[in-house]
């Protein structure tokens, strides 16, 4: 097996039942591409052709506001996955940015592949499903979270899901991602809530 495909072949795995004949033939559509360090991978106005894997490496999802300020809604790290899921399934523009916050490894899972994999997997639709069911998962957990948590529960929460963060991206990243400042965040890491 591709060494750069056992890490989303385990993930696969975790998800649906996928036999060695399926996976032969699913695995020949996947490309793995490397991410320098602030490369993008998804501008705004572009449609998302592309879920992301990531075998190594971070990636940072974020939207800019009509005055420039850019806003985190997510990081994806290894062994997860990244896309903008309404444009890749609507086939229309993003809004969003993905951002390598290191030098990174990915694998692509193009829209035709997922799509030939409804068709040509068993379990294939139930993978698509559950990738979906995931990303609004992870857009309702954030909007509740804003409105529902403190930011000193958010960052709680963000150093359980994200362990080390604080080590792989600069504080204004963090910040933007719990919806306050970079003088709040201050406060928080120093524990002075």
């Amino acid at each position: 097996m591709n060494s750069k495909l056992s890490k989303i072949h385990v993930a696969i795995k975790s998800l649906i039942e996928i036999d060695d004949k399926e996976w032969s033939y699913y695995s020949s559509l996947f490309t793995t591409k490397n991410y320098n360090k602030k490369e993008i991978l998804l501008q705004p106005d572009n449609i998302c052709d592309n879920i992301f894997f990531i075998n190594k490496g971070l990636l940072r999802i974020f939207f800019m506001d009509k005055n420039g300020n850019e806003s985190t809604f997510y990081f994806s790290q290894e062994n997860d996955f990244a896309v903008d899921y309404e444009s890749f399934l609507n086939r229309t523009p993003s809004n969003y940015t993905i951002e390598a916050m290191e030098d990174t490894q990915v694998v692509h899972m193009s829209y035709k592949m997922v799509v030939d994999g409804y068709n040509k997997l068993r379990n294939g639709e139930k993978l698509g499903r559950l990738l979906a069911e995931k990303y609004f998962i992870i857009f309702s957990r954030k909007i509740q979270n804003i409105y529902t948590k403190t930011p000193y529960e958010r960052y709680q929460l963000m150093n359980t899901q994200f362990p080390n963060i604080r080590q792989r991206v600069s504080q204004h990243y963090i910040a933007s991602y719990l919806n306050i400042s970079s003088v709040h965040l201050s406060r928080l890491i120093n524990k002075k809530v």
